[in-house]
């Protein structure tokens, strides 16, 4: 008897056993802890920006006597500033846009005729401001450095005086011109939606025409034809909404 009730306290015991282990068996498992992944910022090309700029111009300008075929040429450097609005659209690791900018600028130069009927005439000008509107296409060597070029319309406003030998301002030339305009450079995205870029452009805008008539060599009238063109290097920043 004594046996029997051993042998079933051990078969009782053996069962709660593997019923608890059956138990442990069903419940779920506890997740192992790990470190939180950190995500790198996403840079995303595609959107519109306004932004501003600043930076150095020079510029080249020629000045033609028509009836001689006398003339002279002359350089000058100046400031350049101002702002700019543009949108992009990025494919993969191309970005393609447009961007109109207007700036500001110190630009003027002085030349003085040597032979000719206006011997002795010089001419004084000034580069008031251009406004440019490009489109433009960039490769993305990284996911936030963009290398692109651009290129389209370029307009200016330039005013030119005309002095003769004694000093006396005997003609005055202001047009608004037009041209075109090529350039390239490299835009950084130090943090989503800001970017900075440095950039160099060049401009050319033809020639253009201005007449006047004075006492001296011009009582019948005289033209000159002004043929320029301009240079700069910027830097900028944008900012993307």
């Amino acid at each position: 008897m004594r046996r029997k009730a051993s042998t079933f306290i051990l078969a009782a015991g053996l069962s709660f056993g593997l019923a608890q282990m059956a138990l442990a068996a069903d419940l779920p498992h506890r997740p192992a802890y790990s470190e939180p992944m950190m995500v790198a910022p996403g840079y995303n090309w595609t959107g519109c920006y306004v932004g501003g700029n600043v930076g150095a111009a020079w510029g080249r300008a020629e000045v033609t006597d028509v009836n001689s075929g006398a003339g002279v040429s002359g350089t000058n450097t100046g400031f350049a500033g101002g702002g700019q609005i543009g949108c992009d659209y990025q494919m993969g690791p191309w970005v393609i846009g447009i961007r109109n900018m207007f700036d500001g600028t110190s630009l003027d130069n002085s030349a003085t005729l040597g032979s000719g009927p206006l011997a002795g005439y010089s001419s004084s000008g000034n580069t008031h401001w251009f406004d440019t509107l490009t489109a433009r296409g960039g490769y993305l060597v990284q996911p936030n450095v963009l290398l692109y070029a651009q290129g389209g319309v370029a307009w200016a406003q330039r005013s030119k005086t005309i002095i003769d030998p004694t000093g006396v301002q005997v003609g005055e030339i202001s047009n608004n011109t037009t041209g075109w305009t090529v350039g390239g450079g490299v835009e950084w995205m130090f943090v989503p939606q800001w970017s900075a870029f440095l950039e160099y452009n060049y401009m050319n805008f033809g020639t253009s025409s201005g007449s006047w008539t004075d006492a001296g060599a011009c009582v019948g009238g005289c033209r000159i034809d002004v043929k320029a063109d301009s240079q700069n290097v910027l830097v900028g920043v944008n900012y993307k909404f």
